[in-house]
């Protein structure tokens, strides 16, 4: 059963009352995808990276005298309790929770509760959700004011549209942590600002939040983390900003702040980001991010070939040395995790072998590799409709871009660029290159001045929580018992770091752990691969047979009874 019964005694019958009930559903992820990280929750004891930062935000922008009840599905069953209970239900998500989504929103009609729809999916393909009861369409700081009078006024339909790019982000509120379970998610995130300055043709992060980065006021980023942590949690922290340093005048106001608070606290967080690799140009950024205690952060690096980085509109990557970049951060005590394309239309054969040289100059363990996917309402799918090369975009097929992309029709060879992938991911989630990418960024991490403030002072090492120390005992018995093809290799890359750099430790360590994840998705990812070039060589072989057929010569044809020697 999609919605498995449960006990009723202590939930209240949902009836028509002025102040709704309402639910709030996160739609299932796929499983099969590179973010889920699996293997590594589980060995953290936690059912999920991260908890929905939306759908709470959402939540702080309803009544408070509403009541609400938040349902994670990557963590937790919906059940007919929920539903009974619930007197309007609220969802939504991104491309990779679309099929879950629009099951929410069966289940939800299905029971006769109203559905409301939003969401960055929802926002880019409201087609796909017309079925829903409501859309809200876009940022909701700056439309969900009007869904709640409609409701109030007895309207149980609608759609609702934001100005884009308009949403003044002190308008923002503090996220309601307190209706997330914090022991199912791996870290927990919040949000300093949205857009970017670039031109990227294949985001639609431009396409959805603009290009001139807003963000909010230190003050109230500061009140956000008093929040979270006023909760009791203590760990890792991620800005979910698309590129925390978009807006380079407006972090460097509030890092110097952040710093501050942390240092008055104890440090109880430890931050990640995803920031543009331009980040490795500012030396006084660098530090500034590393005194307030930034340990990792992702870089869309895309391609190692600067035409194709130039016909896709990522110039600034081609304005420096990707490798010297990357190292700079680790310098300042940052690992870096990044995010790399194949099936660009400049790309030519050997593109592959540039890949897996730059991972291996850059020393990335952790590196999201996935094929070309034109998002719906960006330039990639603008040009590409105008050239009649685009095709659908099957969501439903699979978790994300790593398996279900090159939605258009290729200009070099498809079965050329499938291969090239394949090739990428075999050598650089192959053990030994995965584990001597780590070791070398446990070796450099932490050793570089930039982390000293300017009186001299260095920043705290990682907070060591009793998760952490568990997780590793767990891992240190998995590596040496249970994986023990991997066991050399982690106590080569774990001893080295010990002895040589213990701040690099924190650093290996995770990285190592989500290599269990790592390394079976890109098994699974290669097995796709095969059955997709399977399916492309028979293809081939069919058409190759018919065309064959066709240039056969026409056999004579049969004489006429008529024209018989008999007669």
């Amino acid at each position: 059963m999609d919605i498995p019964a449960s006990p009723a005694a202590t939930l209240e019958p949902a009836s028509r009352r002025v102040r709704p009930n309402v639910l709030l559903v996160f739609p299932r992820f796929n499983q099969n995808s590179f973010w889920s990280l699996r293997a590594a929750c589980a060995l953290y004891g936690v059912r999920c990276p991260a908890p929905p930062l939306g759908l709470i935000t959402v939540a702080a922008l309803l009544p408070a005298d509403w009541t609400l009840r938040l349902v994670d599905r990557n963590a937790e069953e919906l059940n007919s309790a929920d539903l009974a209970w619930a007197d309007v239900v609220f969802t939504g998500g991104m491309i990779p929770q679309r099929p879950d989504c629009q099951q929410v929103i069966r289940l939800c009609q299905a029971a006769g509760k109203p559905v409301v729809v939003g969401g960055p999916d929802a926002t880019s393909s409201p087609e796909l959700f017309a079925q829903a009861d409501f859309l809200v369409l876009g940022e909701a700081e700056g439309i969900l004011d009007r869904f709640v009078a409609a409701w109030e006024r007895g309207e149980r339909t609608g759609r609702f549209e934001a100005v884009r790019f308009k949403v003044d982000m002190a308008r923002s509120p503090i996220p309601r942590f307190d209706l997330l379970k914090r022991r199912h998610y791996l870290y927990l995130g919040v949000q300093f600002s949205r857009g970017c300055p670039f031109l990227c043709e294949f985001c639609d992060i431009i396409e959805l939040y603009g290009r001139v980065p807003r963000s909010k006021s230190d003050a109230q980023m500061l009140a956000e983390l008093q929040a979270l942590f006023d909760t009791g949690y203590r760990g890792h922290v991620d800005f979910v900003d698309d590129n925390f340093i978009g807006n380079k005048k407006a972090i460097k106001r509030f890092l110097p702040v952040l710093e501050q608070w942390q240092a008055e606290r104890g440090h109880p967080f430890m931050f990640s980001t995803e920031a543009s690799i331009n980040l490795a140009d500012d030396p006084e950024l660098l530090g500034m991010m590393a005194r307030a205690n930034f340990f990792a952060v992702f870089v869309g690096i895309e391609s190692p070939d600067a035409d194709t980085l130039v016909a896709a509109q990522k110039k600034q990557n081609t304005r420096r040395s990707l490798a010297d970049s990357v190292h700079r951060i680790y310098g300042a005590g940052m690992m870096v995790l990044a995010g790399f394309i194949v099936g660009f239309d400049t790309e030519e054969r050997g593109v592959a072998e540039a890949m897996i040289d730059c991972i291996a100059a850059t020393a990335i363990p952790v590196c999201m590799v996935g094929m070309l996917t034109a998002l719906p309402g960006t330039q990639l799918t603008r040009r590409l409709a105008r050239e009649g090369r685009l095709l659908p975009f099957e969501s439903e097929a699979s978790g994300d871009q790593c398996t279900a992309g090159l939605n258009f029709t290729t200009l070099r060879p498809r079965r050329e660029i499938l291969e090239d992938y394949r090739k990428v991911l075999l050598a650089i989630y192959r053990p030994a290159a995965f584990f001597e990418r780590v070791r070398h960024v446990g070796l450099a991490i932490r050793k570089h001045a930039l982390r000293a403030d300017p009186a001299g002072r260095a920043p705290p090492l990682p907070r060591v929580a009793r998760r952490d120390l568990v997780t590793l005992l767990k891992l240190m018995a998995h590596m040496t018992f249970v994986r023990i093809d991997l066991a050399p290799l982690f106590w080569r890359t774990f001893v080295a770091t010990a002895r040589r750099n213990p701040a690099g430790l924190h650093a290996a360590v995770s990285q190592m752990v989500l290599f269990l994840h790592l390394g079976r998705f890109a098994t699974f990812v290669v097995r796709e691969l095969d059955r997709q070039i399977a399916a492309l060589d028979r293809s081939a072989v069919l058409a190759g047979a018919r065309a064959q057929g066709r240039r056969q010569p026409s056999a004579p044809a049969c004489r006429s009874r008529s024209r018989s020697p008999a007669s």
